[in-house]
């Protein structure tokens, strides 16, 4: 073990000698002198949100850290991040990809994490017109309305028998599946049971990725996964993952048997996509689409689901 750590840190201050050497022409921003090896990692504290506020006092709008092995812009400013998000966007925009987001090659795939690109801009499109245009809302309201009252319904019937209500796992249910209706035609969950687990699945997914990752901070080390981040959401994400496929390949197998879809949904329009022979769409572009679909969209419509059940409640 200390043979291993010994190489590990000889190999990280080989890379950091040849980055830096790289790097010394480069004019950065002003900022804190960072300490060997960890940098300004320390100074980030418990809350970094008001930690880079105190910092900005210092050092400006615009100024730069050096967290662990990475060099890190930090703007806190409304005119400086117009710049960025605006101005220039077109060169800054791309995201920084996390160790524990290339699971299962998600970042290849998932339009929330490809750099600006043509295929990029194809997947924008494609969602764009055919999951979030206003036709596609205005066909899906009856679905959202009855997922609604099945919501209501079934805290209704939990009251008259006198029975606790989970209203998270309720509203997360509903969510979920009025998601899957609008892709699948389906309720991806309709017991307790499998709306813990599912829930459970996309919570720690959510949960894993949102951890301070050291391997994020020191990329040498990503092949160790030290903290075992990126081995526990590569279990969490290929779960879903296998659901969604095999939802896939029985619709494909449905489409063989019948000749045609008669499903309206937005898995019968990408699978259109796909035969079309584009490379834009794909069964593994449908799988990652929806996995994004499934573990962000849902802590949003729970929320409004909850508020919407307060709003009735007062109402009566």
């Amino acid at each position: 073990m200390l043979l291993l750590s010994l190489l590990v840190l000889t190999l990280y201050f080989l890379l950091s000698r040849a980055k830096l050497t790289n790097n010394s022409k480069i004019k950065l921003p002003p900022g804190p002198t960072p300490l060997p090896f960890i940098g300004n990692l320390l100074q980030l504290g418990e809350k970094p949100h008001k930690s880079l506020a105190k910092l900005a006092e210092i050092y400006g709008p615009i100024m730069s850290l050096k967290l662990g092995q990475i060099t890190t812009i930090v703007v806190s400013s409304p005119k400086m991040a117009k710049e960025i998000l605006q101005t220039h966007d077109q060169f800054l925009s791309n995201r920084v990809i996390s160790n524990a987001v290339q699971v299962h090659d998600h970042h290849k795939y998932s339009m929330t994490f490809l750099p600006v690109s043509p295929l990029w801009r194809d997947l924008r499109k494609i969602c764009n017109n055919q999951l979030f245009s206003n036709k596609t809302l205005d066909e899906s309201k009856g679905v959202r309305s009855q997922k609604l009252q099945e919501f209501l319904n079934d805290i209704n019937q939990s009251c008259l028998i006198n029975e606790a209500v989970d209203i998270g796992n309720m509203a997360f249910k509903t969510s979920i599946n009025f998601l899957s209706n609008t892709i699948f035609s389906l309720d991806l969950v309709d017991s307790s049971d499998s709306v813990c687990d599912f829930k459970e699945l996309a919570v720690n997914i959510m949960e894993e990725c949102g951890k301070p990752n050291i391997s994020d901070f020191f990329p040498a080390l990503r092949m160790f996964d030290p903290q075992g981040i990126k081995g526990r959401t590569s279990v969490y994400a290929g779960k879903i993952l296998d659901i969604f496929q095999r939802l896939v390949d029985q619709r494909l197998k449905l489409r063989e048997v019948k000749g045609f879809d008669t499903n309206n949904d937005m898995l019968n329009t990408f699978l259109n996509i796909d035969q079309a022979n584009t490379q834009v769409m794909n069964k593994t572009q449908i799988q990652h689409l929806s996995l994004v679909l499934s573990c962000l969209f849902p802590a949003k419509l729970v929320k409004y689901l909850c508020l919407s059940f307060i709003f009735q409640f007062k109402n009566n």
